[in-house]
C-alpha cells in the first residue's frame, strides 16, 4: 500500500519470517554460529531459547536456507504430541508412512533409516521449533535418539527452539540426562536501544531504502519505547507507523507518527504493557534483572586479570571474542564453558572443551558452584564468589524503606485530613 510513497520495493516490516530480512546483531550471529556448529561437530545437540518475537523462526529460516546438501533435514513445529506421535511426525519428515505401527517397530525404523544414511554419507539433522511445548516423555525420547551411535559417531545432529520455559524444563532434575547432552546453550534477549535502530535500518535497506533516512532518529528512540527491543513487536509498531504516514503523504516517519501510531494500536509504552508476573519474573527475588548475582575474579599465575559479573542467565567462557568471557591461551577452548545462573545458584557446564574444567583437581561436566570454588581453566583460575545473600538483603532493606515511605505518607495524609476537619470547624 505505502511502498509506492517511499520508493520501496515490499514492505519491510512485514510478520511472516523472511531469511533475507534477517538482522545479524552480535547475539542473532551467535545463535546462528551455534546451530552452524551442530553441521561440523559429530555430536551437535544446541539449544536456541528467546522470548515470543525475539526472531528464533527468522533465525531458523535463515539458517535453513545455508544447509549443505549432504545434510537431511527433520524440521518438526507442532510439538504438542505424544512419544508414539512425536516417532511418528520424525518419520513422516523421512518420507514414511508409519501410522500403524508400534512404537518399537518405530524406532528400530529410525535407527536403520540412520544407519542406513550415515554408511551414504549423510548427516541428519533434527529441528524442534516451539520446544518448551514438548511433554517430559516426548524430551526422553529425543534423549534416546541423541544416543544412537554408528563407529563411536553420533547418528543425530539436534536443535531445540523454543520460549525460556523451555530452558526451565531443561534445567530441571528429572532432565538431568538430556541436559547433560546439550552442548551448547543460548538465549536471544530483545534488541538494545542502538540495535532497533540498526534493525529498522536494515529492513528499510532491504526493501529498497537505498540509504535514504525513511525513520528519524527521534521515532526509532519512540518505535523502542513501545516495542522494547522485541523484533515483532517492532515490525508491528513500523509498519503501522508508515501506513499513518501514507495516510498523511508524509514521506518521512518521525517520532508523533510513531506515538500515533502507538495509538492507533492502542498500546502503552512496554515497561508499562508487562503483567505484575512479568516484572516479578524480570525483577525476581534477588533486584533487577540486570543486577549481578555472583562474579568471577579471574586469575593468572595468581593475579588478578579479569572480572566477570554473573547476572541471571548464561555467559560464555571461551577463547574467541564472541564469548561473555575472552581468555585468550591455548589451553582454552573457543567455546570452552557456560554458566547457567538463576535467582539460587551458578552451575558450570563444560562445553565439550579439550582441556576440561577442573574444580578441586577433579575434571567435572556439571557442577553446581558454591561461594569459594575455584574453577581451573588451563592455566587459569576462576574464583566463584556469590552475591546473592547480599543483594537479598538489599532488596529487604529497600522493601522496608519502602513501607516507612508509605507510613510517613499515611501519617501525612492523615494529618492534613485532620487540618481540614479543623478549618472546617473554624468555618
Amino acid at each position: 500500500m505505502y511502498c509506492e510513497l517511499f520508493q520501496l520495493t515490499e514492505p519491510p516490516f512485514r510478520l511472516t519470517p523472511d531469511p533475507q530480512f534477517l538482522f545479524a546483531s552480535k547475539q542473532h550471529s551467535r545463535a546462528k554460529a551455534y546451530m552452524e556448529s551442530t553441521i561440523w561437530l559429530a555430536d551437535g545437540f544446541v539449544v536456541i531459547t528467546g522470548e515470543i518475537g525475539a526472531g528464533k523462526t527468522t533465525l531458523i529460516e535463515s539458517f535453513l536456507a545455508e544447509l549443505p546438501e549432504d545434510i537431511l533435514l527433520a524440521h518438526i513445529s507442532q510439538t504438542q504430541l505424544t512419544p508414539v506421535e512425536f516417532l511418528q511426525a520424525l518419520l513422516v519428515e523421512f518420507g514414511f508412512k508409519p501410522f500403524r505401527k508400534r512404537k518399537v517397530e518405530l524406532l528400530a525404523m529410525i535407527k536403520d533409516f540412520m544407519i542406513e544414511q550415515y554408511a551414504a554419507g549423510k548427516k541428519i539433522l533434527l529441528i524442534i521449533d516451539e520446544a518448551q511445548n514438548l511433554s517430559r516423555k516426548v524430551l526422553e525420547e529425543v534423549r534416546l535418539l541423541s544416543g544412537l551411535e554408528a563407529q563411536k559417531e553420533k547418528l543425530l545432529r539436534i536443535i531445540l527452539a523454543g520460549q525460556p520455559e523451555l530452558s526451565r524444563k531443561l534445567d530441571s532434575p528429572r532432565l538431568q540426562q538430556l541436559t547433560q547432552r546439550v552442548r551448547l546453550r543460548f538465549h536471544l534477549s530483545a534488541l538494545s536501544k542502538r540495535e532497533t535502530h540498526e534493525y529498522i535500518t536494515h529492513r528499510l535497506n532491504v526493501a529498497g531504502a537505498k540509504g535514504r533516512k525513511i525513520f528519524t532518529d527521534a521515532a526509532c528512540d519512540m518505535a523502542f519505547r513501545y516495542a522494547g527491543g522485541v523484533p515483532r513487536l517492532v515490525n508491528v509498531i513500523c509498519d503501522t507507523a508508515m501506513l499513518c504516514a501514507f495516510a498523511e503523504e508524509q514521506t518521512t516517519v518521525d517520532e508523533t507518527t510513531v506515538k500515533a501510531a502507538a495509538e492507533e494500536l492502542q498500546w502503552v509504552e512496554f515497561s508499562e504493557r508487562m503483567s505484575e508476573q512479568e516484572r516479578n519474573e524480570l525483577t525476581g527475588e534477588y533486584g533487577p534483572v540486570n543486577a549481578a548475582v555472583a562474579r568471577f575474579d579471574v586469575l593468572f599465575q595468581d593475579q588478578l586479570v579479569a572480572e566477570l559479573n554473573l547476572k541471571v542467565g548464561r555467559a560464555i567462557i571461551g577463547r574467541t571474542p564472541d564469548n561473555d568471557l575472552q581468555i585468550r591461551s591455548k589451553f582454552i577452548s573457543r567455546h570452552h564453558a557456560q554458566i547457567v545462573s538463576d535467582r539460587n545458584r551458578s552451575v558450570v557446564e563444560d562445553l565439550n572443551s579439550t582441556n576440561g574444567v577442573f574444580i578441586k583437581s577433579k575434571r567435572v561436566k556439571h557442577h553446581e558452584l558454591a561461594d569459594g570454588d575455584v574453577i581451573q581453566l588451563g592455566e587459569h583460575k576462576l574464583l566463584y564468589r556469590d552475591m546473592r545473600s547480599t543483594l537479598a538483603a538489599r532488596v529487604r532493606q529497600q522493601e522496608l524503606d519502602d513501607d516507612d515511605d508509605d507510613a510517613d505518607d499515611d501519617e501525612l495524609d492523615q494529618d492534613a485530613d485532620e487540618a481540614e476537619a479543623a478549618v472546617g470547624e473554624e468555618k
